[in-house]
Order: structure tokens, then C-alpha cells, then sequence
């Protein structure tokens, strides 16, 4: 794992750290939000799940991996935080249908069988996408779905990068005033369709999540892409052009 990510695991370590001390319990959720609560659409982008092997990708407290267990998914909601996944096995072991994993995201998709679909609550961008694009292109089944949210703009108005390189963003611990250092991939729709087709997805539908509040300026984008049932293979995956640093 490289150390940027080592750093931002460190982190939401600490925040699990926290969070399991303050021994708050969030209510379970009544209805799907994908990073604004009553912001842009909800667990329809999904479709109907029943029956589907489902990734949950950075599902700390597994509130979303839960609703979709509920619903008749096959659900494994994976987090590399040994705290975060703490605080959903405490919660949520033995919930039927969903299988908690502390572990990195990319390790297990390489040794996994397909998923029908994976998904994202904003986990995506803490992961360098050029190595967790390759695994998940190859570890999603053909014909199978990659919906996730990533930051496009922050709460001080920053927009999003035009390369493909992070940038340092805070992480606030709850009910204090202490910020955390990450490093996010915070880029530009253009860039993230490029990197997609660059591993042999396609980009459906981006989608834009704004915070209702009129001093605040933080956007989300609800990115929806598929690996069509033909796809190229492993070598072209793997040897495609670098994509454009497009604004």
C-alpha cells in the first residue's frame, strides 16, 4: 500500500479510534443518502439488488452495507481501518447476508470472485484510483455496475483537480474541533471518465450532490459506470493509454 494511503488508513484509524470512545450509536438508516442526508437521489440509483453479490467499498460503520443485506443483497462491506471495521463488526456481526472485512480494498479484489456490483459512499477517492481501477475493472463480472461518490468541491469552495494527483483535505473527529490531515484523489468528471475507460468501463451517468446550505459550497459527484459483456483483455486493461488532464 503506498504511504499516501498507509497515512489516510492511519487517519480514519484515529477517527474509529474516537468514534469507539464516544460510544455514540447512529440511528440505522431510513433512507439511502449517498453523502448529503435529503441531497440528491437515493438507493434507486442501485436498482433492484435482491440476490446480487454487492462490495461495499470503505463501508466504515456499515450503515449502507446493512440497509442492502435488509434488502435481499449478498453484501461485503470491506474497510483497511481495523477501527472502523470494529465499529460495524460490533454492530452488525451476524447480520444475514453481509460479511464484514477489515482488509485493503485492492488486495481483496484481486483475490475475490466477481461482484455483480460495487459500490462507494465517497470511500473511493482515499485510494489511488490507478491502482484500484485495474482491480476493480477485473473483479467486477462483465455486464456489472461501479457507483460511488467522490468530493468535487470542499466546504471552502475548492474545486476539483485537473491531474491525476491528491491533495491534502481535513477530516474533523466528531463533537470536537481537531482536524485530521488526508490525502484525497479529488478530481475533475472529465478525469474520472478518462480513467474509467482507460480500464475498460463506461461511464453511465455523474450526477451532482450540493450540500442545501447556502454558506456552504461542499459538491459530491454520484458517478455510475458499468464493464460492458465484451470487454478487452487483462493485457489491454492493464496497457491503455494514460488519460488526458482535462479540466
Amino acid at each position: 500500500m503506498p504511504d499516501i494511503e498507509t497515512d489516510n488508513r492511519a487517519t480514519w484509524t484515529a477517527y474509529g479510534t474516537h468514534q469507539l470512545a464516544r460510544g455514540i450509536e447512529l440511528p440505522e438508516l431510513d433512507r439511502w443518502a449517498w453523502d448529503i442526508p435529503a441531497a440528491g437521489p437515493g438507493i434507486e440509483v442501485l436498482g433492484d439488488v435482491t440476490g446480487l453479490r454487492v462490495l461495499d467499498l470503505g463501508s466504515g460503520l456499515g450503515r449502507h452495507a446493512a440497509f442492502l443485506a435488509a434488502l435481499g443483497a449478498r453484501v461485503t462491506a470491506v474497510d483497511s481501518s481495523p477501527t472502523q471495521h470494529q465499529r460495524a463488526a460490533d454492530r452488525y456481526a451476524g447480520t444475514p447476508g453481509l460479511r464484514l472485512l477489515c482488509a485493503d480494498a485492492v488486495d481483496h479484489l484481486r483475490d475475490a470472485d466477481p461482484y455483480d456490483l460495487v459500490y462507494s459512499v465517497s470511500g473511493v477517492p482515499f485510494v489511488d484510483p490507478r491502482r484500484l481501477l485495474p482491480a476493480l475493472a477485473n473483479g467486477l463480472r462483465p455486464g456489472g455496475r461501479f457507483v460511488f461518490t467522490a468530493l468535487h468541491t470542499n466546504s471552502r469552495g475548492d474545486g476539483p483537480s485537473s491531474q491525476v494527483v491528491p491533495r491534502p483535505e481535513t477530516l474533523r473527529l466528531p463533537g470536537t474541533a481537531q482536524d485530521h490531515l488526508v490525502h484525497m484523489w479529488v478530481l475533475a468528471p472529465r478525469l474520472w471518465e478518462d480513467l474509467l475507460v482507460e480500464h475498460g468501463l463506461i461511464l453511465d451517468s455523474v450526477t451532482a450532490i450540493d450540500a442545501p446550505q447556502p454558506d456552504n459550497a461542499a459538491s459530491y459527484r454520484l458517478y455510475a459506470a458499468r464493464r460492458p459483456q465484451r470487454v478487452p483483455s487483462r493485457w489491454l486493461l492493464y496497457t491503455s493509454p494514460s488519460p488526458r488532464d482535462t479540466r
